[in-house]
């Protein structure tokens, strides 16, 4: 089992990874953040990001979906945005952000390596 700060270093270790961060859904806080720019506020995004999550969960109830969100993908013309909500114990709630350099960045691999690191993370 891996810690919060671990995780976001093995976030940033991925091909063309830009920042990364562990969000509270809920309230739009990031917990963890790592790397981003001055282009990119990882607080801001994350923040940004819980309403897409929210959005997202809506519609599948409002479907009658029962299934799981495994991640959601922004593609920019310049970015790839991740995010993996956290199904692991103590993760209710919570999702791994990931912004990688389109250009520098395999999409598949991304996922696999983030979706190896939420099953190790323990909040």
């Amino acid at each position: 089992m891996a810690n919060m700060d671990i995780s976001l270093k093995e976030m940033m270790a991925i091909d063309g990874a830009i920042g990364a961060a562990v969000v509270d859904y809920n309230s739009g806080m990031s917990l963890g953040v790592l790397g981003g720019s001055k282009d990119l506020d990882l607080q801001i995004a994350g923040a940004g990001n819980t309403e897409v999550v929210k959005a997202k969960l809506r519609t599948m109830d409002s479907l009658g979906l029962k299934d799981a969100i495994e991640d959601i993908l922004i593609t920019l013309s310049g970015q790839y945005h991740i995010i993996r909500p956290i199904t692991g114990r103590g993760g209710k709630g919570l999702f791994l952000y990931l912004a990688l350099d389109r250009g520098r960045a395999n999409l598949a691999m991304a996922r696999h390596h983030l979706r190896a690191i939420e099953d190790k993370l323990e909040i």
